[in-house]
Order: C-alpha cells, then structure tokens, then sequence
C-alpha cells in the first residue's frame, strides 16, 4: 500500500533525524508544532473491519503542559454534528472534546523538562558549541554521569514500552488522549475512550448478556405470596432509598448474549447508554490485560506493565464529583446521599444502583454482608434475653449464694507458691455472681439456637443470590477460564528455555515437581507461624503468671486489691495489640508464599491467598480464645504436686467459678477492639492519612486552586487505590467466627457485630464512593471460596460449643450432682461437693505460704477445686468416682448434641430450597421466550424473502464510532 509506505518512510527519516516522538504521534516536549501532525505516522495495521481505517491525530496546545489525542476524524466529525451536548471535562469523564468519554486511565512517572527533552543533533551541536565558547570546561564527575545515563536509559526503555503497547491498542481500535504535566508534576495521564464498534465486539467476545427490546411480566409467585410481599413493600417503604432500583417491578427486559449479527435484537436507540459506564470499562481492561508487549521480556498485559514501572496507576473513572455547586446529577453522588450517609443506617442498600456502578462482586459482598447484617437481629435479641435472664435469676442461683454465705467459712489452698497465702472463698463472690450471667441454663439452648441460626442464614443467603442472579442475568454465567498470569507465563518462559530441545508442539506447563520447592517453602513456613502464635500466647501467660507474683509480692495494699481483674484485663488488651500486629505481618506473608506459589490464573491465585490468610489470621485470633477455654486450669496439677514451667513458673489457674468469666473477658476485649481499631480506626484514618501525604505533593499555594480546575481524571489520581474485597471479607469472617464458636460463653457477641456492622456498612460505603478509586466491574455470581468458609465454621461451631459447654461451663458437673448426689434434688452442697482436700503438711519444701497466720488461726486443711479422694483415704489425692462419672457425662454430652445439632441443621437445609419457585419458574419461561423470539425473526426473514422485498432489513447494521 502506497499510503503505508509512505508511512514507513517517514518513520525512517525521523529516527534518522532523531527528534520528535516515533510511535503514536505523541509528543512529550512543551513545544507543539503548528497544524496537524503525524497524519502520515500515525497509522495502523486495521484488525477489525468495524474499526475506521482513518485515523488522524489532532495536537492541542496547553500552556502549563502537553495534551495529545489520537482518534478517527470521521468519529469526531459524527460526534460534533450529533445532537449531544459536549460535556465539561472539569466535571465530568471526559475527552477535551467533551464527546468521547474517558473509560480506563492510565498514569506514567514524567522526567523534568530538562532531563527528557530530545534535543535533534543538529541543535545539540549549537549547544555545546556556545556552551564552550561561553564558560570554560567543567570537569564532571565520572560515576554521577554514568548513573544519570542509566537512568535517562531505563526512562527511555520504558518510554519504548509505553509506545509499543500504545501502539497496540490504538491497532486493537481504541482511542486515547494524553496529558503530560498539566496540573500534576510528574505525572503523565494515558485517557483512553472504546469507540462502539469496540465495545460490540467485546462484548460479543465476552458474552455480555444485554436486555433486549422484549418484554415480559413477572410472577412474584401464587396470589397469597403476592399479596405478602405487596404488603411488606408497603411496610418497609419508609426503609428503602430514594434510588428507584428497589421496587418491585413487574416486567422484565429479556436478556440475551450481545452479538452483532443480531443487533436487531436489542434497543439500540440510544447507544450512548446502551453499555454503561461499569461495563465500558471493564471491556476496556479486558483489552489491557491481553494486549501483548513484546519489549517487556516475555510479560503480558497491564498488570505486567504496571509490576515492571512502564505504568504506575491504571483505574477507570467515577461518574462525577459528589458535593460542591457544580455536582450534577449522577449514579455516584445518588450513592452518596443514598447509601454513604450515617444518617440512613436503617435503610436498606440500594443494591441495584451499588451492582450497576461496581459490578456484581462488589454488589454481592454488600448484599451479603446485609442478608448477615438483618439476620443478627434475631441472634442478638435472644443473646439479650439469655443475658438479661442471667441477671434476673443470679439472686436465685444457689452455688452463688452459696460461694456468697460467709457462715460456710471455707479456707482454699494458695494460688501461687511462697508469696500467696490462705483465701477465704467467700472473697470470690463477686466472680461466681458475674459468671452466673454467662453460665446459666439458657446457654445451652442459645448454642443451640445459633447453630440453627447459622444454617438459616447459608440457606437465606443461597436463596437471595439466586434471585440476584436471576435478576442480573448471571443465571447462565460461568467463569471463563481466565488467562495466565504474568508471572506464570515468565516462568513457564524460564523453564522452556532451559531445555535444549524442547518439542515444538508441547504446552510447556509448571508441573508440581516444578512447584515442589515452593510447597516445602509454604509447609515449612506455616507450621512455624503457627508455632510463633502459640509461641505468643505462651509469653502472655508467662507475663500473667509472673504479674500476679509479682502483685501479690508488692507492700502497697492498692495493688495487692483485685489481683485477678487486673491481670485478665491487661493481659486481654496485650493479646488484642498482638493480634493487630501480627495480622498485618501474616498478610503479607501470606501473599509473598502466594506469589512464591506461582498459581496459573487470577482466580487461582487469589483462592490461594485466601486461604493461607485465613489459616494464619484464625489462628492469630483464636488461639488465646482457645487456650482460655480448653487448656487453662487443666493441666496445673494439685496442691502438693504442682506442675511448673520454665523452672519455677507455677501453671496458672482458674476462678473458683471457672474460666468461662476469663474467656468472656477475652473474645468481649478481642472482639470490640478489633472492630473499633483495627476495621473502623483504620478504615477510616489511614485513608486519611494516605490521600493526605499525596496532596502534599502539591504546593499548598495552588492547593485551592487546584481543586477547582482539576479534571475528573486528575480528582480520581488522589484517591486511593482499591486494593479488593479480601479485607472486607475476612474481617466479617473472623467476626462470624467470633459470633458463631463461643457464642456460649458470650450470648452478647451477636448484638455487638450487630452494631459494628450497621456502622460497617455505611463505613465501607463511604470508603468506595469518596475516598478510593472505581474498581474494575468484575463479573460474579456468588461469593467465591467465602462461603465455603462459612459453612466450614458453621459446622465447627457445633463442636466448639458443644466442648464449651461440657468442659468449660459447670453445666455438667451441675447436672450430675443434681440427678445423682444431691440428697434433695437441688444444688444445695454443690460447692462443697467440687472441693477436694489437701493437707498443709504434704506441700513440697519451699512451697508453703510464708504468711499463714493472718487468718487468726493456723490452716491444717485446704480445699481446692476438683475431683479428688481426700488425703485420708485410701488412694489420697487420686481421681475420684465422681470425676469419672462427670466425665462420662462430658463425653456424653457432646456426642449427644453434635449429632442432634448437625441432624436439625441438615433437615433445615432440606427443608429449605436453594432456589425460591417463583424464580425457577421464571428461568423456565425465559428459555421459552427466547427460543419464541427467534422464531418469530426466523419466520419474519422468511416472509420477506418470499414477497421478494428488494432491501430486507439487514440482520447487523454498521454502527457509527461514536460511543
């Protein structure tokens, strides 16, 4: 071709020139040339036959910096000769034209003017020649050259990247407009616009499901349901939002995989809004990750550009500003009155307008987390009653009252060696009457209740995004098998070059032999984090050991009062500082095992990392929970027989009462801190903080200015950079976890995540809409591996309880007593009955309280709490036939309501459909609309090719470029 020639000529002679850009028509130094330039360079080999093949380049002069656009004429002359309004490009996402809308951004690091202005030779020999006529020879120093070379050659190397994988995409049909130092120091900006005949066929190629021109009503089910749900519509108005998008509708546009040879098929009167902002952009990254850049070594796609430095930031646009006098009317200033207000935490989300702005995952997550939100509603009134049961009835429980009765004058052996002395049991009173409020016989009734509970909420959520499918057209939507990492194709690259001849049609793959240094690496790695989080709850016993010495050794009577309440308590917040450091270490350890892992697909890898982030952040939450209530005052041994650690450090016990009070302090201490500090504090200031320290950037002279005629584009770049749902939901997940496997010993925990979430909700949704950027709009139709991990905790709960209540809770011992030694039949002489005897006389050497006599008489006998045969029996100090029979009882327990449990938990999810009737019923006549609206196209083409109709109505129209 002539014209291509002419082209390549052209090139030929600029590189030989050396001045000026070479790919793309672009230009990065501040002067412009007069009229069009590059109308011959700027040319491209056509693909697509829906693309125009004219493409020019128009300069626009700016003063403060350098804007370039590249796109078809003929599109910008269809576009200035339509009926649309240009848009202003300072509010909304848009060219400079204000026609063409801005769908993805790309930013670039820009040297200053001085380090990356090509100067042709010609000029370069001028300077240096007046430059050594002017001022005598400067001697340089010789290692500063060469690193000022380097880098003006790794600027350069990107700078070759960035115009091969311009060069690229501008073949693959998209139009983009660059803007170079306008506002932003720096910082170059890559706009990019997907004309119609693109997003045709992609959308084609990524079988996006449209609504056609064909409608149908919509069955709420038989007329009682209907009726119901009218009536709850009716109800609940006041609940829902101002956005349109909840009301029950009742016609339904049929949906069907966009093609353009059946265009005819869809509304295509306003083609402006036919793809909407989330979608015009999620195909523009689909572009970007598989568009190839062959200077890159063997790397593929933005996120390869974006790892290697060639780009900093990539991210679509927000529709428009949300506050101000110039804020028009869009979809994100409606979420922000909407929905990111704390002051509509009762309504519901509009997850329609949330799924049509983000995309279905992240419409998903907020629809979960408010399906999980509404059903803790119920669990925390119950939590409620069982509490505020506990504290009616704690005047009326015996073994409080007894423990209270100073007539009953029981003396209890020394908590610690040497330093503790002789303790009245009648001291532990306020223990025993506040343990009564956690440990009454509501509890078993309220595990069971949130077992069921647990199995409700799986089942509710399953039936809500069946229906939120059905209603986004996700019914028939499958994950494509995505595309390979870059990372994985580099090394599947290594590794084929490493064999000297390798077949030519073999798909070189990693295998796991591949992988196996990899494994060992992750294995080895996880079994010793784990091992430091029991490392770390081993020196917080040590510390509560070696305080409550310590205290009790102290002269000042002020620290010697409520030894115990202090140790629990700073012990309890040590933990939860722990807990808080050590989550953001095992993050990202977390993800470099990951990518040491070299998963294939991003969704491989993402499951992956999910994975072994929850390994390590459950264990890091959970391991003091489960030391507290299955280990703690089990394995201390007896008086005479202690057991120690670390030489001389005595096992820690518990209360007379139990460690149920302990373990409530802990998961109320852990829970309520993670939540404030750790989610909603942080949530919240490091933001902040982050958007804060990248204004700084900027001099505060122009501060205000700045924020007055800054672009759309320019307003997102100081936003900050959405980095996935994997933090929402794991920490909604330890919350889960939290509510669900010691809501035994904590009835409160529900009503708690009840409160934080309600704040949550609003929290995250004022964090997506103002202070981060638009994440991509990815495609999902459920919650992915979360709910697996819901239902394993589900079922764990069940356990967990079951243990909690058999071991760690007197329930048993209570129940035992009552049906088999109690002369009456009541709890009376229980607490005599769960204190063994020991002689004073039979403690080891060195062990015995130096003070024994501040009780006025002298201590022969000592009572401590378990089951063991006194010291004048035959077998002292053993095991007694009651701790056996208890134990039986224990055992029996938790067999027995594991399997009733889980039985009414699986009958319940039978019982209960995962799909609702009235929307399987729908999907049905979907199928047999869509096959009678073909047909009757079918018959219509027929018909006119039987009357002979000289022009038939053409299946596929050639769209124009404008979009």
């Amino acid at each position: 071709m002539k014209g291509e020639d002419d082209v390549n000529t052209a090139r030929k002679d600029e590189e030989a020139d050396g001045s000026g850009e070479k790919l793309l028509g672009f230009n990065s130094t501040e002067e412009q040339p007069s009229g069009p330039r590059g109308q011959d360079s700027m040319w491209r080999n056509e693909k697509y036959e829906t693309v125009p093949l004219d493409v020019k380049g128009i300069d626009e002069d700016n003063s403060k910096g350098t804007t370039d656009s590249l796109y078809p004429q003929a599109a910008l002359r269809k576009a200035q000769q339509g009926n649309e309004r240009p848009k202003d490009p300072k509010l909304w996402p848009y060219f400079q034209d204000g026609l063409r809308r801005i769908d993805y951004v790309l930013t670039y690091h820009v040297q200053k003017p001085q380090s990356t202005r090509k100067q042709s030779a010609k000029s370069c020999l001028c300077f240096k020649f007046r430059r050594e006529q002017s001022s005598p020879p400067v001697h340089e120093d010789p290692e500063l050259a060469a690193q000022e070379q380097r880098l003006d050659y790794h600027e350069d190397d990107q700078r070759l990247r960035r115009e091969e994988f311009e060069e690229n995409l501008r073949e693959m049909g998209l139009e983009m407009e660059r803007e170079e130092g306008n506002k932003i120091p720096g910082v170059g900006f890559l706009k990019i616009h997907a004309p119609w005949e693109v997003l045709c066929r992609e959308a084609e190629f990524m079988k996006l499901k449209m609504p056609t021109f064909k409608k149908y009503k919509v069955s709420h089910g038989s007329s009682i349901v209907e009726k119901v749900n009218m009536f709850v519509q009716k109800v609940t108005a006041t609940l829902q939002p101002k956005v349109g998008e909840n009301r029950v509708e009742n016609e339904k546009y049929l949906s069907y995989p966009f093609s353009r040879e059946k265009q005819h098929l869809f509304d295509l009167s306003d083609r402006n809004s036919f793809f909407d902002s989330k979608t015009r952009s999620s195909i523009v990254y689909e572009i970007l990750k598989r568009t190839k850049c062959t200077r890159a070594k063997y790397i593929m796609g933005i996120s390869s550009l974006l790892g290697s430095g060639v780009y900093t930031e990539a991210y679509p646009l927000h529709d428009g500003d949300i506050d101000g006098i110039n804020a028009e009317a869009n979809d994100r200033k409606i979420l922000c009155e909407e929905w990111a207000s704390y002051s509509i935490f009762y309504k519901y989300q509009p997850i329609g307008l949330i799924r049509k702005y983000f995309g279905e995952k992240v419409g998903l997550y907020f629809a979960w987390l408010g399906v999980y939100t509404q059903m803790l509603i119920p669990a925390a009134i119950v939590g409620v009653i069982v509490f505020l049961y506990g504290c009616v009835t704690v005047e009326d429980n015996i073994p409080s009252m007894e423990v209270c009765d100073e007539r009953n004058n029981i003396t209890m052996c020394p908590i610690c060696d040497r330093v503790c002395s002789y303790w009245k049991l009648v001291t532990a009173c306020g223990t025993a009457r506040a343990s009564h409020l956690f440990d009454n016989a509501a509890t078993v009734f309220f595990a069971i209740f949130m077992a069921l509970w647990a199995t409700m909420f799986m089942e509710h959520w399953k039936r809500r995004q069946m229906r939120l499918n059905y209603i986004w057209d996700l019914t028939s939507f499958e994950d494509a098998e995505s595309q390979p990492r870059a990372e994985y194709e580099f090394h599947v690259m290594k590794k084929s070059l490493k064999k000297e001849k390798p077949p030519k049609e073999e798909n070189v793959k990693l295998t796991c032999r591949d992988r196996m240094p990899a494994y060992m690496t992750i294995i080895v790695m996880m079994v010793f984090l784990i091992c430091v989080t029991l490392a770390i709850v081993f020196g917080v016993v040590l510390y509560r050991v070696s305080i409550m010495t310590a205290l009790h050794m102290s002269s000042t009577p002020s620290f010697r009062t409520n030894i115990r309440a202090t140790v629990k308590t700073t012990a309890a917040i040590i933990n939860l500082i722990i807990i808080i450091i050590m989550d953001e270490v095992y993050g990202a350890i977390a993800r470099w095992l990951t990518i040491m892992e070299v998963p294939k697909t991003d969704k491989s890898f993402e499951e992956r990392l999910i994975f072994k982030t929850f390994i390590l952040k459950f264990a890091n939450a959970f391991t003091p929970i489960v030391y507290l209530a299955f280990f703690r005052g089990r394995i201390i041994g007896r008086p005479g027989k202690y057991i120690y650690v670390m030489g001389s450090y005595r096992m820690e016990e518990c209360a007379h009462a139990g460690c149920l009070m302990e373990l409530c302090i802990q998961l109320c201490i852990t829970m309520l801190g993670k939540q404030l500090i750790q989610n909603n504090l942080f949530e919240i200031g490091v933001p902040k903080l982050k958007k804060m320290l990248r204004q700084r950037k900027i001099d505060k002279k122009h501060q205000e200015e700045l924020d007055k005629t800054l672009h759309r584009h320019e307003k997102d770049h100081f936003l900050g950079p959405f980095v996935g749902l994997n933090p929402e939901y794991m920490e909604m997940i330890i919350q889960f976890g939290m509510v669900t496997l010691f809501v035994a010993s904590f009835p409160l925990a529900p009503l708690f995540a009840l409160l934080n979430n309600i704040i949550e909700i609003r929290l995250d949704a004022k964090k997506f809409v103002t202070e981060l950027r638009r994440p991509i709009a990815v495609r999902a139709k459920d919650i992915g591996i979360w709910y697996t991990l819901l239902r394993g905790l589900s079922k764990v709960a069940v356990i967990v309880n079951a243990f909690v209540i058999s071991f760690t809770s007197d329930f048993i011992p209570r129940l035992v007593y009552q049906y088999m030694y109690s002369p009456d039949g009541t709890l009376h002489g229980f607490v005599n009955h769960t204190l063994s005897y020991f002689n004073v006389s039979h403690f080891q050497p060195g062990t015995e309280p130096t003070e024994s006599m501040h009780l006025g008489y002298k201590v022969e006998v000592c009572r401590y709490k378990d089951y063991r045969d006194p010291p004048w029996s035959d077998t002292p100090y053993e095991f007694s036939r009651q701790f056996w029979a208890i134990l039986a009882a224990r055992l029996a327990f938790v067999i027995v309501f594991q399997n009733v449990v889980m039985l009414m938990s699986d009958f319940v999810d039978w019982l209960i459909p995962d799909i609702p009737k009235d929307i399987s019923i729908q999907i049905h006549n979907e199928r047999n609309l869509i096959v009678e609206l073909f047909m009757k196209q079918e018959q219509g083409k027929k018909y006119r090719n039987t009357i002979g109709d000289p022009s038939p109505q053409p299946l596929r129209s050639r769209p124009s470029s404008q979009a």
